[in-house]
């Protein structure tokens, strides 16, 4: 049988994680892996998760299975802090995942159990591993212009011309804050033309929101995918506790399925929970239960807000920090948008050649495609890289 298999792409922010690894030069610095890291190159764990973790193991009594769909504690304190006031909990289904990436492979497969002909419309770039995802279930993918590499911002015009081929039933998938992997994002009335597009194609959007907090704001950063939720009448919404919580390796993460006819949440909440069963029986529940202790505990979660609104605001000063070099020793404004794009990303618009040469000649790795990990960077080696880049000529 083994004989029979055959080599599979290799990921290529893996590979590249490997190739820092292996290099042994004490400058080199790694802008490719999408994980937060703080000034020190650490992934810190929150205050907050440490303070719950004390919690739960002086009261935690059991290790048994909580339930398919996970605790639906874990389920309400999520659909509050992602919809807030757009959608009547009883018309939210809901299941805990195995992170995001869990959250957005169950949302494909339901939509493949619901419509096999349907197509899903993925912005062009997306995040590789939905591509991945949809490829292995043999789901048809439709790319949809998105990001215009010269002007750094959204190619809103191409998006919509796009969009406007999508069938009744088709699928659109759309970040929910901190475009992966440009960090270019819609404003609210392009979101709204959007909504109406959708509506008016008969389309369903589903929306991958993994970086709430890490944009604006924990409210503002959900305010596209709120305006969705309450302007559509379907809407898949696939949720990671991963990047704001710091819980990487906890893989918690949610999927909700909104439909305002609140009698098709039983029909949907079965079938979520008839997926988790398929492919996982029942989520891990360690993150989704500090999750949950922290969302419902007034203390623990102002530290939160507060540890993650210091984060956020750290990540906007190295952005500004870093446009502000690159314009000073090119004396071009060109990578202004740096400072305008917002989450852990952004796509800088260097060749491939480029990048390879940031690599080789200064231990810089970041994408082939130049997306970077703001969150990558100090204070001390943004000035680097910005020399780096002027350098090399890009």
């Amino acid at each position: 049988m083994f004989e029979l298999l055959n080599e599979q792409p290799k990921d290529k922010i893996l590979a590249l994680v490997q190739m820092f690894r292996d290099d042994s030069r004490p400058n080199k610095i790694d802008l490719g892996v999408g994980v937060y890291k703080d000034a020190d190159g650490r992934t810190p764990i929150m205050r907050a998760v440490k303070k719950a973790e004390q919690l739960w193991w002086n009261t935690e009594d059991s290790k048994a299975y909580v339930a398919l769909a996970g605790d639906p504690a874990f389920s309400d304190v999520m659909v509050d802090l992602v919809l807030g006031d757009a959608a009547e909990r009883d018309s939210v289904a809901a299941v805990a995942t195995p992170g995001g990436t869990g959250a957005v492979r169950q949302a494909f497969e339901l939509i493949q159990m619901a419509n096999p002909t349907a197509r899903v419309f993925v912005s062009d770039p997306t995040w590789p591993n939905h591509l991945s995802i949809l490829k292995h279930l043999g789901i048809e993918v439709v790319l949809y212009r998105y990001f215009d590499s010269e002007s750094g911002s959204v190619d809103f015009n191409g998006m919509l011309e796009d969009l406007g081929g999508m069938r009744p039933g088709d699928v659109a998938l759309l970040h929910g804050c901190c475009h992966n992997p440009t960090g270019a994002n819609l404003t609210m009335p392009e979101w709204d033309a959007v909504i109406a597009l959708l509506n008016d194609k008969g389309a369903v959007p589903m929306i991958d929101i993994a970086y709430q907090g890490f944009g604006e704001g924990l409210e503002a950063d959900a305010a596209g995918t709120r305006a969705v939720v309450k302007g559509c009448p379907e809407v898949l919404i696939a949720a990671s506790c991963s990047k704001n919580f710091g819980i990487y390796r906890e893989r918690t993460g949610i999927l909700m399925a909104v439909h305002h006819d609140g009698t098709r949440k039983a029909l949907t909440q079965a079938n979520l929970a008839h997926l988790n069963r398929q492919n996982y029986s029942f989520p891990p529940d360690h993150g989704a239960r500090l999750v949950t202790l922290i969302l419902g505990d007034a203390t623990l979660r102002a530290d939160w807000e507060a540890e993650l609104e210091a984060v956020r605001r750290g990540m906007l000063d190295l952005r500004t920090q870093l446009a502000s070099e690159l314009q000073r020793l090119s004396g071009s404004d060109r990578f202004g948008f740096v400072a305008q794009h917002r989450g852990m990303f952004s796509r800088l618009g260097l060749s491939p050649e480029k990048v390879e040469e940031l690599r080789r000649d200064h231990a810089i790795y970041m994408i082939g495609d130049s997306r970077i990990n703001i969150a990558g960077l100090n204070a001390q080696t943004v000035p680097i890289l910005a020399k780096a880049i002027v350098e090399v000529g890009a």
